[in-house]
């Protein structure tokens, strides 16, 4: 593995574990991919360094754990926003 790949893969577990951030911002914020962040966390990581893989483990499955509420919510404020003002109706 180059060692680009190891730093930047511990700067992200370092990352998520301080900021409890999503893989969609921390992929965001790195300038990679959803799947290049989850492949660094979930597989080089614990080969790299075991004790920060197993924190960022937790968080992941916390997020995993609260994915469905989050995507309502998500859907909740799209509709909100879309639905048109509603005017009182005329006499």
């Amino acid at each position: 593995m180059h060692d680009y790949i190891k730093e930047r893969t511990i700067k992200m577990g370092r990352y998520i574990v301080e900021t409890r951030k999503t893989v969609r911002t921390i992929a965001r914020e790195f300038g990679v991919s959803k799947s290049t962040v989850h492949k660094d966390l979930t597989e080089r990581l614990p080969d790299i360094n075991p004790e920060l893989a197993e924190e960022v483990k937790h968080i992941l499955e916390y997020h995993k754990s609260i994915r469905h509420l989050r995507g309502g919510e998500a859907t909740k404020i799209k509709y909100r926003k879309g639905k048109p003002l509603e005017t009182e109706p005329s006499a």
